[in-house]
């Protein structure tokens, strides 16, 4: 079984003033709660949400960031997520389980997901192993 995995960004960058970034932090800290809360559903157990301290978004102010991946597929980081996008993410939890390739066409992002994706990255390629080279 392949590993899909969402990363939720627990913490904010030190370049934002205390009070911001505690805020932010808690935001994202509630969305984590709600997106784990949903482990129980059987339909999202082959989701593995993890928290990760930081993805490094927020310096442009972008909160509450989150990245889907899994080896050999395109993995997607969306920013300014508020917890009332937590649905929409498990829907395209799903969406990007069934693609073999991780790719899902913009129209097929649930509710306001399209716009706040800040990149998709291609998946990387198979390491091939080198062949050696005659002397």
């Amino acid at each position: 079984m392949t590993l899909h995995t969402l990363y939720v960004c627990k913490s904010c960058s030190a370049i934002l003033d205390h009070e911001e970034a505690d805020d932010r932090a808690e935001g994202n800290q509630l969305l984590l709660k709600l997106l784990e809360a949903q482990k129980n559903n059987s339909i999202y157990s082959t989701l593995n949400i993890q928290s990760v301290g930081c993805l490094w978004s927020c310096i442009e102010k972008r909160s509450c960031v989150v990245s889907f991946v899994c080896p050999q597929k395109y993995t997607y980081h969306f920013v300014d997520i508020t917890q009332d996008s937590a649905t929409d993410l498990l829907q395209f939890s799903l969406l990007y389980q069934e693609s073999q390739d991780g790719y899902v066409l913009p129209p097929k992002l649930p509710g306001t997901l399209r716009s706040h994706l800040l990149a998709r990255i291609p998946p990387t390629p198979e390491v091939i192993p080198s062949q050696p080279v005659d002397s």
